[in-house]
């Protein structure tokens, strides 16, 4: 009976240290709308979208440092910058637009690189690009908390036109949904996410978590409402138990969450390819 309660109380002792509820909180608050969001962008083929702004952030987050202001108000500028720019190219010329969001994602990248290496300061750029959920400050949860709210809002409220503007824009501008708004205001959502996701799981690691819920759920599900559904079911999950692995493994939070999204993801895929031929072999 000792033994046992001495597993039990071993296998709770994460969820009792505080740094550990703030990275729980943190991770969860966003990865809700990251997981909703991702949806969209599976479905209206913007996924290298997320993958740009995630990237573009950086150059914001260094000119915010050198002006002595929030983190979040430098990223979010850049990455419109880089939505609006890579928008702007693509109706004025005959690129197409995964060739500009490569050009534009990673000029800003290096940008943001570079000015790094010229500034002095006291942030590591492993904290930037890889996160560091174990170390954030309740001001940062807040934060994340304010900025998860009006995300999932914007994406709950809106997510019948959300849904019409993915599949079919031309049927939406005929209806009267106002596409420029919905266009943009996704873009403005996405650029928030990912400012913060910032803190939290970093620049790069971000994007995973903006795909691979999506993507997951587009492969098991049928209809939008059950892909909602299972992918805030996967993000939430890849993220408590992303954590909580990574505590006794000693790893990375962030890293752990992708690899058991990964691994998801593989399931998935072989569970719907294997689906077909275990019906052929049953007939």
């Amino acid at each position: 009976m000792s033994a046992l309660l001495d597993l039990l109380d071993l296998a709770t002792f994460p969820f009792r240290v505080d740094f550990m509820q703030t990275a729980f909180a943190v991770t969860l608050m966003i990865a809700l709308p990251m997981s909703i969001l991702s949806c969209f962008l599976v479905l209206k083929g913007w996924s290298l979208m997320g993958d740009a702004v995630s990237h573009a952030v950086l150059p914001g987050v260094v000119i915010a440092y050198m002006l002595a202001i929030p983190f979040a108000i430098g990223a979010f500028v850049a990455g419109m910058t880089c939505a609006l720019l890579t928008g702007f190219l693509k109706e004025n010329s005959r690129i197409k637009e995964d060739t500009v969001l490569g050009i534009v994602f990673s000029g800003m990248f290096g940008l943001g690189l570079v000015l790094f290496v010229h500034v002095q300061a006291d942030i590591h750029l492993d904290h930037i690009l890889f996160g560091d959920m174990l170390g954030i400050l309740p001001s940062d949860v807040l934060e994340t908390g304010l900025i998860a709210l009006a995300s999932t809002l914007f994406l709950l409220v809106l997510r019948k036109d959300l849904l019409v503007h993915a599949f079919d824009e031309q049927h939406a501008k005929a209806i009267g949904l106002p596409t420029r708004l919905l266009h943009y205001g996704l873009l403005a959502v996405l650029s928030l996410t990912v400012v913060g996701a910032l803190k939290a799981v970093g620049i790069i690691l971000s994007v995973a978590m903006l795909v691979a819920p999506g993507a997951i759920a587009f492969l098991l599900t049928r209809r939008f409402t059950s892909m909602v559904m299972v992918a805030v079911a996967i993000g939430l999950s890849a993220s408590v138990l992303g954590i909580y692995i990574s505590f006794f493994l000693d790893s990375a939070p962030a890293p752990t969450i992708v690899l058991l999204m990964t691994a998801t993801f593989i399931g998935a895929f072989i569970r719907t390819t294997m689906k077909p031929t275990l019906a052929t072999a049953t007939d």
